[in-house]
C-alpha cells in the first residue's frame, strides 16, 4: 500500500534519524503556528494599542485551559494508532481513527458551546482588568466559533503522527500560517477591525488546516484512510482511546487551570503587566517548539516500538530524544536571555511592558532544559501506556505545588517576580519526580498485557 510507504515504520533504521526526521517537521511546523500566533499579538499591538495586544496576547492560558484537555483526549487516540500500528494490526487501526474523528466532531461541537457561553464568566474569575475585558470576551468568543476545526484538525495531525507521518501536517501548517498573516494585515491593518479582525483571522486559518488534513485522510491509501460513511463509535476502541487520553487530557487541564491562577494574578498588577507577561509567553512559545516536536517523536516512537516488542530499542530512543529536547531548549533559552529587550520591543515600545517581559525572560530562561526533561519524560510514559504517571507528577508539582506557592509568597513578597519564579521551581521538583520513576520503574513492559 502505496501511503504505508509515505508513513515512517520507527521499528527499524537508525534510531536518531528516524526520531530527528520525524521532529524536524513537527518543529517546522510548530514554528509556523507560533510565528502566526504571534503575528495577531504583534499586529495588533502595533495597530490598535496596549489594551487591545493584552486583551490578545495574555489569552494562550485560557484558551490551553478550554481546548487542552480535548487535545489530551486525542493524543490517547495517537497512542493507541501507533501502538497497533507498530504491531501491524491494521484492522484495529482502521477502527481507531474511524472513532477518533466521530469522537472529534462531538468535542468540537461541546467546546464551541463552552467557549462561546462561559468566556466572560471566566474572564471575570480571572480578575481581568475592567479596561480590556469587553475586548477580551469579543476576542474569545470569536476564537472559540472555530473550536470544531481546531479539535478536528487536532484529531487528524494525531493520526498522520501517529504512523510517522509528520510533513502532511508540515504542509497545511503553512499553508493556515500564510492565511493567517495576510487576513491579519488586511482585516486589523487594512480594515481596522481591531481584536475581532485577529479573531476571524484565526479561525479562518485554523479552518483551512482542518480542511487539509481531512482530505488528506481520505485520500489516503494506507489503513489509516477516513471513509465517511464509516464515522462513528467502536466502543471498547473508544475506552481504550480514552483510558489513554483522559490523563493526558487532565494533565493540559491541570496545567492549564494552574496557569489560569498565574494569569489571574498577574492580572491585579494591571494591564502592563498583562501586555509584558503576554508579550513573553508568546516569545516563551518558540521554546516550546523542540520540546513538542521531540515530545510527539517520542510518544510515537516508544508506542511504535513497544507496540513491536523492540525493547532495547525503545529505551535507547527514549534517551536520545529526551537528552535532544534539552540541549535545543536550553540553547534557545540562553538566547532569549540576552535577546529578551528586543524580542519584547517587537510586541509593544511602551518601557514598563517591556520591562516586565524582559524581567520574566531573565528569570525564567535559563531553567528551560528542566521543563523540556519534564516533558520528554511525560512523552515516553504516555507512549508507554502509563498516562497515569505524568498527569499525577504534574497535578502535585505543576498545579497544587504552584498555586500553593504563589497564594503564599506574594503575601510575603508582593512583587510579580514573586510569580515568575513559580516556574523555575515547580518545573525543577517535577524533574526530580520524572527521574525517579524513568530510573526505578519497568515502563518498558506496561503494553504486552493490552495489545
Amino acid at each position: 500500500m502505496a501511503a504505508i510507504n509515505r508513513s515512517t515504520d520507527m521499528t527499524t533504521g537508525s534510531i536518531w534519524k528516524r526520531m530527528v526526521s520525524f521532529a524536524v517537521p513537527v518543529f517546522l511546523g510548530n514554528l509556523c503556528q507560533q510565528l502566526y500566533n504571534t503575528v495577531d499579538s504583534v499586529i495588533v499591538g502595533k495597530f490598535v494599542g496596549k489594551q487591545a495586544l493584552a486583551a490578545v496576547a495574555s489569552s494562550g492560558n485560557l484558551i490551553f485551559m478550554m481546548t487542552g484537555f480535548f487535545m489530551g483526549l486525542f493524543i490517547g487516540a495517537g497512542i493507541v494508532i501507533a501502538q497497533y500500528f507498530g504491531a501491524r494490526n491494521y484492522e484495529k487501526v482502521r477502527s481507531a481513527v474511524h472513532t477518533d474523528i466521530a469522537f472529534a466532531l462531538c468535542c468540537g461541537v461541546l467546546l464551541t458551546l463552552l467557549g462561546v457561553f462561559f468566556t466572560p464568566t471566566l474572564l471575570t474569575w480571572m480578575r481581568t482588568p475592567a479596561d480590556v475585558l469587553d475586548t477580551s470576551i469579543l476576542y474569545f468568543r470569536l476564537y472559540f466559533l472555530g473550536s470544531l476545526a481546531t479539535i478536528l484538525y487536532n484529531a487528524g495531525m494525531g493520526i498522520l503522527q501517529a504512523v510517522g507521518d509528520s510533513r502532511s501536517p508540515l504542509y497545511y501548517l503553512v499553508i493556515s500560517s500564510v492565511v493567517n498573516v495576510a487576513l491579519d494585515l488586511l482585516f486589523v491593518g487594512a480594515m481596522d477591525m481591531g481584536v475581532a479582525g485577529a479573531a476571524v483571522a484565526t479561525v479562518i486559518s485554523q479552518v483551512v488546516s482542518a480542511v487539509l488534513c481531512i482530505i488528506k485522510l481520505t485520500r489516503s491509501d494506507g489503513p489509516y484512510r477516513l471513509e465517511i460513511k464509516r464515522i462513528g463509535f467502536d466502543l471498547p476502541l473508544l475506552k481504550k482511546i480514552t483510558s489513554q487520553g483522559v490523563p493526558s487530557g487532565v494533565q493540559n487541564s491541570i496545567i492549564a487551570i494552574a496557569n489560569v491562577v498565574v494569569q489571574s494574578n498577574i492580572n491585579t498588577f494591571g494591564s502592563d503587566a498583562m501586555a509584558g507577561c503576554g508579550s513573553y509567553s508568546k516569545v516563551e512559545g518558540f521554546v516550546f517548539l523542540p520540546i513538542t516536536a521531540f515530545a510527539m517523536a517520542l510518544t510515537t516512537f516508544i508506542g511504535q516500538n513497544l507496540g513491536a516488542g523492540q525493547f532495547d530499542r525503545a529505551k535507547q530512543g527514549a534517551r536520545i530524544g529526551i537528552l535532544c529536547s534539552m540541549a535545543m531548549a536550553e540553547l534557545i533559552g540562553v538566547a532569549l536571555f540576552f535577546l529578551a529587550p528586543y524580542a519584547m520591543r517587537l510586541f509593544n515600545d511602551d518601557p514598563a511592558v517591556v520591562a516586565i517581559g524582559v524581567r520574566q525572560s531573565h528569570i525564567e530562561a535559563l531553567f528551560f532544559c528542566f521543563l523540556a526533561f519534564a516533558h520528554g519524560v511525560s512523552a515516553v510514559l504516555r507512549g508507554a501506556g502509563r498516562a497515569q504517571v505524568p498527569m499525577y507528577t504534574m497535578l502535585g508539582c505543576w498545579c497544587i505545588l504552584r498555586v500553593s506557592y504563589i497564594t503564599l509568597a506574594l503575601k510575603v513578597w508582593p512583587d510579580i517576580a514573586t510569580i515568575f519564579w513559580a516556574y523555575p521551581i515547580t518545573w525543577s521538583v517535577s524533574c526530580v519526580v520524572f527521574l525517579i520513576y524513568y530510573l526505578k520503574a519497568d515502563w518498558v513492559h506496561a503494553l504486552e498485557k493490552s495489545l
